[in-house]
């Protein structure tokens, strides 16, 4: 492993000139910590049987990735670059083995739609309570839903955040422009990291503090419910609730403040 910044930066210098297999090897191994942090984080709460050595192998895919296509030049940190990539490696194996049972994915669909028909005809996001009363259910059933869909890792805000038809969806690692996108590729992610700021902005303060605690402090679920005196299985619900709250208003396209 390289040990000084220095160090580090001329290994990129000596890959960027010429990038030959030993040198992306040398950043591989350099690297190999955040694929282990990411693999650990995406692994929280997924069942048993999903093991952590597989989660941190589709991640060394997205880490290679994320080495072949970065470019020092771009101005930003190859660690949040790479993350993204790591993350979106993971995720689309999960995805593509389906793993999460077609009931939880079918809550989570009229979860969602419930909070979107909400917020689109009261224009503010919903209570536990209105939610609740909107799915025909009490707080205590929506809670155990929403502990349900956070365990299946169906809410996640690296999973699917806007999708329309094929080619018109969105993850969190795509608001990273990929160095290879050219200006307009740029300009887009510059967009979409400004509507899903937005969208975050305009979330009811708890929903909110937790999505950025999580996903840009670093903080785990335990963590987060110390700084809100409540228990991790909580955080959970609210953090599911969060996202799917989110995802529905970047479907629906929204732009003006609820």
């Amino acid at each position: 492993m390289v040990e000084r910044v220095d160090d580090i930066d001329q290994l990129w210098a000596h890959f960027t000139a010429d990038p030959s297999p030993e040198l992306r090897d040398k950043l591989i191994v350099h690297y190999a910590p955040l694929v282990k942090y990411v693999a650990g984080r995406v692994g929280v709460g997924l069942p048993r049987n999903v093991e952590q050595a597989d989660l941190a192998s589709y991640g060394t895919f997205g880490l290679i990735d994320a080495i072949e296509k970065f470019d020092p030049e771009r101005g930003y940190a190859f660690e949040t670059y790479a993350i993204t990539r790591i993350k979106g490696a993971i995720l689309d194996e999960l995805r593509s083995i389906d793993w999460v049972p077609r009931s939880v994915r079918a809550k989570a669909r009229n979860l969602e739609q419930a909070i979107a028909t909400f917020e689109s005809e009261n224009r503010r996001a919903p209570t536990d309570a209105e939610v609740a009363e909107a799915l025909g259910v009490t707080e205590a059933q929506l809670r155990a839903t929403l502990s349900q869909i956070s365990r299946a890792g169906v809410a996640a805000l690296d999973e699917m955040l806007a999708s329309g038809g094929p080619g018109e969806s969105f993850t969190l690692g795509d608001t990273i422009a990929d160095p290879e996108d050219g200006p307009m590729g740029i300009v887009e992610a510059k967009e979409m990291r400004e509507t899903l700021a937005e969208s975050i902005r305009r979330m009811p303060d708890r929903e909110r503090l937790v999505l950025t605690l999580y996903y840009f402090e670093g903080l785990t679920l335990a963590e987060i419910g110390r700084v809100l005196g409540v228990t991790e299985s909580r955080v959970c619900q609210i953090h599911a609730k969060a996202v799917l709250q989110l995802k529905s208003r970047l479907a629906a396209g929204e732009r003006e403040p609820v």
